[in-house]
């Protein structure tokens, strides 16, 4: 059973079924019980204007033997004594009524008779406005029927009141309702029968774009070309945004690979350039140890560990570490990280205002590390650092007087491993990872990091961060 719904198009075909299947059952159910309620209601109504009919001929004072009790409508009189008064020629049996009697009693008038009902409810001559309502059988001429009976009161001078019963037959009502019953034993399942397949058919078309867009990922996964695209259908649906959807991902996925290969090229190329170096001094220091330079293996040492450090934060950042929560004063740290900085060829000028930041101390002081050195690197005479507190934002400006960044290149210096072609040197440029993890970091900090021209001509980098 459940591999049989293991499928969206089964459980959706069960679920319309089923739900079609309780309306038409409570439709049914609420057309048959109305049905039959009008039908009874019309054989009442038939059975109350018979009995009244002859209530009236009593209360005219015809005679019981006089009675026209002919017709489809058995009737039966009884006085207040309960005797049976008057009857139907053709009755042979009833009940329903409280009286099974078919044969009228032979009652003399008598002044007995004709006191009895002084003491009624009802005045000589008057019918009662309610008619009382029961249902029985009657067998009427032989056959036999279900009727509905109408019990209704007449006060006779000289006899009382008397209870007149006429019945109406059923068998209208049984018929309909048999009809209705044969017509939706029949209809209903055939009803069902259409709907299960056009729910089938309808939800293997809506889902076939789904199916198309499984396949094509499996395909995807199993040739691990994210070059590939799902089909989207030319429609405005739900599906068709999953398509599109499902696209951006694959998009997303490929640039994400694509520069995870890149970097991983990159770094290989970095730390082998380094690693061959220090390789090659040892060697030759192994053979020569008076030849040995210490001073270039240290250098290289700190460089390969500068690129550990660098190569491991980007996989973190890449990881998705959360800066943190910690408030701290932006100036105070800029200051800090200035103190620090004692073997710079240029003083940097500070011009800073108190603002508070939320975020990692570390993070943000390695930004503010690389911008420096960034701005070292190409000034000529003149570094300045600026803090400013701009409506809802923290911004941070490093300027240097150098020849700048060309506007073409102000987006590329961002990316890993990317040196400008007079920053190719190993000493002076870097391994191009310290403006790509200062905008990783900005970017992890809710803000931005931009660069721009300075007004002394060089590179101006702005650092905008969340205040507060």
């Amino acid at each position: 059973m459940r591999r049989l719904l293991g499928s969206v198009r089964a459980r959706a075909t069960l679920g319309a079924t089923l739900v079609v299947a309780v309306a038409l059952v409570a439709a049914g159910a609420a057309v048959v019980l109305s049905l039959r309620a009008n039908l009874t209601g019309q054989a009442g109504g038939e059975a109350e204007s018979a009995a009244r009919r002859v209530a009236a001929d009593l209360a005219g004072r015809t005679p019981f033997d006089r009675l026209d009790l002919e017709g489809d409508n058995p009737v039966q009189v009884f006085d207040q004594d309960g005797r049976l008064r008057a009857v139907s020629e053709d009755l042979e049996r009833i009940s329903g009524t409280g009286h099974g009697a078919v044969r009228p009693e032979s009652v003399a008038a008598s002044d007995d008779d004709e006191e009895e009902g002084d003491e009624d409810s009802l005045e000589a001559g008057e019918i009662s406005e309610e008619a009382t309502f029961t249902d029985g059988s009657a067998t009427v001429d032989g056959e036999t029927e279900d009727y509905r009976f109408a019990a209704v009161q007449v006060d006779v001078d000289g006899l009382g009141t008397l209870t007149v019963y006429a019945g109406a037959p059923l068998s209208a009502e049984q018929s309909a309702v048999r009809t209705a019953l044969t017509a939706m034993l029949i209809g209903f399942p055939l009803l069902l029968a259409v709907v299960a397949a056009v729910t089938w058919l309808v939800t293997r078309r809506a889902l076939r774009p789904v199916e198309d867009i499984r396949r094509e990922m499996a395909a995807i996964t199993a040739s691990e070309d994210l070059a590939r695209r799902v089909p989207q259908p030319d429609t405005h649906d739900e599906i068709a945004r999953l398509a599109r959807t499902t696209n951006e991902t694959l998009t997303a996925l490929e640039a994400s690979v694509e520069r995870q290969r890149r970097f991983v090229a990159d770094a290989s190329h970095e730390l082998r350039s380094p690693i061959a170096s220090l390789r090659t001094q040892l060697e030759v220091g192994a053979a020569h140890p008076e030849l040995l330079d210490v001073d270039g293996a240290v250098a290289d040492t700190v460089r390969l560990q500068q690129l550990a450090a660098d190569l491991l934060l980007l996989a973190r950042l890449d990881a998705g570490e959360r800066p943190g929560g910690t408030r701290l004063d932006l100036a105070a740290l800029v200051r800090e990280e200035l103190s620090q900085r004692t073997a710079d060829r240029v003083r940097a000028e500070a011009d800073l205002e108190p603002v508070e930041v939320a975020g990692s101390r570390g993070q943000l002081a390695r930004v503010l590390g690389n911008l420096l050195d960034n701005a070292q690197r190409h000034a000529r005479s003149g570094v300045s650092v600026t803090v400013r507190a701009r409506g809802r934002w923290a911004v941070v400006e490093v300027a240097d007087d150098g020849d700048g960044v060309p506007e073409p290149e102000r987006e590329r210096i961002f990316e890993r491993f990317v040196r400008l072609d007079d920053a190719r040197s190993r000493d002076d440029g870097g391994a191009g990872l310290g403006l790509a993890i200062a905008r990783d970091v900005a970017v992890r900090h809710g803000g931005t990091l931009t660069v721009g021209r300075a007004s002394g001509g060089g590179a101006l980098f702005e650092l905008r961060l969340p205040a507060g």
